[in-house]
């Protein structure tokens, strides 16, 4: 199979519609959660569809987040003196996996090990952005996310 076959993390999750489900319903349940409803009890009712169009991008769609909010120089900045702890980034993390399966998303252990890996990665550079004194770096790249390798013994 050439790599032109091979489907796009965003193309495999069904895109889009997909990701704004997930968002939508995430963000629902945030505002039950202790730990994460002060952290968003300001966002604004568009911040699911912004996040949806940023994780859209992330995993290999359209490029609507750059375009239209000025891509991950704008993310980091959206983050920036929150003080977010490693705590509320776990309880992120493990909200939105839930959310995912209570979704029927893909739950093959390709895609979500590349879904967590970003996840973990994401999430973690959140937690640095948000301490004082961070900058941002007016010309930092979109992250893009693929579907890995798996190197050693147990590659096929």
């Amino acid at each position: 199979m050439s790599d032109t076959a091979v489907p796009t993390l965003y193309d495999w999750l069904g895109g889009i519609a997909a990701l704004q489900r997930l968002t939508e319903r995430f963000y629902e349940r945030v505002k039950d959660d202790t730990l994460l409803a002060p952290v968003f009890a300001h966002m604004s009712g568009e911040h699911p569809a912004h996040v949806a169009a940023f994780l859209a991008e992330v995993l290999g769609g359209p490029t609507a987040y750059s375009e239209q909010q000025g891509g991950h120089p704008h993310m980091i900045r959206q983050h920036l003196n929150r003080h977010l702890s490693q705590a509320q980034r776990r309880a992120w993390v493990a909200l939105l996996l839930d959310t995912a399966d209570q979704l029927g998303m893909p739950d093959d252990p390709e895609f979500r090990s590349a879904l967590v890996g970003y996840l973990e990665w994401g999430s973690r550079l959140a937690v640095i952005n948000s301490q004082a004194g961070t900058e941002v770096n007016a010309d930092a790249p979109m992250p893009k996310w693929g579907w890995g390798e798996v190197k050693g013994p147990y590659k096929g």
